[in-house]
């Protein structure tokens, strides 16, 4: 091994857990010990493999023991890491050929791989910017929500730097996928924390549940959107939640209305909002309270300030820029979230992405306002709001739900705009209705409000 494989930070602090739980995956149980001789065997094969420091390295899979052992030993072995899971599967080739993958290690449900050697003809010059410095590398794709995914590069040593100070240590659930920065932070905070990490290959408010019950898992990183459907479905009524400690929520906005139900039903839980871009990492935050949608924004390594009531954040672990797109950081480094803001002294409430503002005669309406008001009508299990263009007032508030039990279409709208005329002003009750089966949400537990 070289100086910089012996010398890294989290080799150091694996191998101080020793016996201790690292990962549960399929049922079996691995020590943080299996884990170092997992890196250090996944060193040998890069070696063997041909794969040279500065090579750009997909994996295809989920939380595997080979995939996380893979990934710290990429991030040891100074290579660009590329995560992708199955949900990007038909954009699979697409990102491969933007992160100029030189390698794809592809894993299926049995941990079992397949190593396909691509060849590279062009290297981006931002690729080459990190490769020349040595560092190790993370590429991620953003959503595409509202177009195409954009490719964004980090160096992978900054953006897990915060968690060289330890931090407390949990059993967790991995519910945010690989591939998403959520992800990889729960990854690394488990790791250098000492803490458990336990794999799912499904992710129902069932299959949680279950997992919370059989392992005792103490944290639950997750999706309001999910928690919404925890709520909806009870499935946490047939199982022993008392282990639960912690849950941590971010990616999108909390509609208040289901942060109040859960704080009822969970009453022994801490909710905790979190806040992060893959741009930019995830900073540390602090929730007012349990039952509080403001939050402080904090840690070593970012600043933040709000611009017409927009927050945006300057960063060190900020990435180096997009692949496939020019930089979104002005000359100072300082990076426009999109999030709209309501300020109270250290404390914002973050209202929801200015691109889904929509303007109703010139008054503003946050989908997500909309949305936690319809949230609370019997029959609704989900709802995205969104605007529709009109020749007269600009925009209409347009409602799309998905329901509990089939309901008259026409009695469905009566009933809300009755129960919404004391809640929400006349200008944000949904002028249109619709009622739809399809999903709501994206693979990543996201509210999905283009075309609902």
């Amino acid at each position: 091994m070289t100086s910089t494989i012996t010398t890294h930070w989290l080799l150091g602090r694996l191998s101080s857990f020793k016996e201790e739980p690292a990962l549960i995956w399929n049922e079996q149980q691995y020590s943080y010990q299996n884990i170092l001789e997992g890196v250090n065997r996944w060193q040998d094969e890069l070696r063997k493999s041909g794969i040279k420091p500065g090579d750009c390295v997909a994996l295809y899979g989920d939380y595997s023991p080979n995939i996380c052992m893979l990934l710290v030993a990429l991030l040891i072995n100074r290579n660009i890491a590329v995560p992708l899971t199955t949900s990007v599967a038909d954009k699979k080739e697409k990102f491969l050929n933007i992160a100029q993958a030189a390698a794809l290690f592809d894993f299926d449900n049995n941990d079992n791989w397949h190593l396909t050697k691509r060849e590279i003809i062009d290297t981006n010059p931002l690729l080459h910017q990190l490769q020349s410095a040595g560092e190790p590398g993370l590429i991620l794709f953003t959503s595409g929500s509202t177009g195409e995914s954009k490719a964004l590069l980090l160096n992978f040593n900054k953006l897990i730097a915060n968690f060289e100070k330890p931090r407390p240590k949990f059993r967790s659930l991995t519910f945010l996928l690989l591939d998403h920065i959520g992800g990889i932070n729960t990854l690394f905070y488990i790791f250098s924390s000492g803490g458990t990490a336990i794999s799912i290959d499904e992710r129902s408010p069932k299959a949680i549940c279950q997992a919370i019950e059989r392992y005792r898992v103490q944290l639950l990183p997750t999706t309001p959107t999910f928690l919404n459907m925890l709520l909806i479905s009870e499935a946490y009524k047939r199982y022993d939640l008392s282990s639960l400690e912690l849950i941590t929520y971010g990616t999108e906005p909390m509609p208040a209305s289901t942060l109040d139900n859960l704080n009822k039903t969970f009453p022994n839980v801490k909710f905790k909002q979190t806040y992060g871009l893959s741009e930019l990492g995830i900073p540390k935050t602090q929730s007012r309270d349990s039952n509080s949608l403001w939050i402080k924004i904090s840690g070593a390594g970012f600043e933040t300030k709000i611009v017409d009531k927009v927050l945006w954040v300057r960063s060190e672990s900020a990435m180096l820029g997009y692949l496939n797109a020019p930089s979104p950081f002005d000359k100072d480094g300082w990076f426009n979230t999109g999030d709209a803001v309501e300020v109270d002294g250290e404390y914002i409430r973050i209202l929801g992405r200015t691109s889904e503002i929509i303007n109703v005669g010139g008054e503003k309406v946050y989908p997500a306002e909309v949305e936690s008001v319809l949230r609370e009508m019997d029959n609704i299990k989900e709802v995205a709001v969104r605007g529709k263009s009109n020749p007269v007032i600009g925009n209409v508030v347009v409602a799309t739900v998905n329901l509990v039990e089939p309901e008259d279409p026409q009695k469905l709208n009566q009933r809300m705009r009755e129960f919404c005329k004391d809640k929400l002003a006349p200008f944000k009750i949904p002028m249109v209705l619709k009622v739809s089966e399809e999903k709501l949400y994206s693979g990543r537990f996201k509210k999905m409000r283009k075309g609902a």
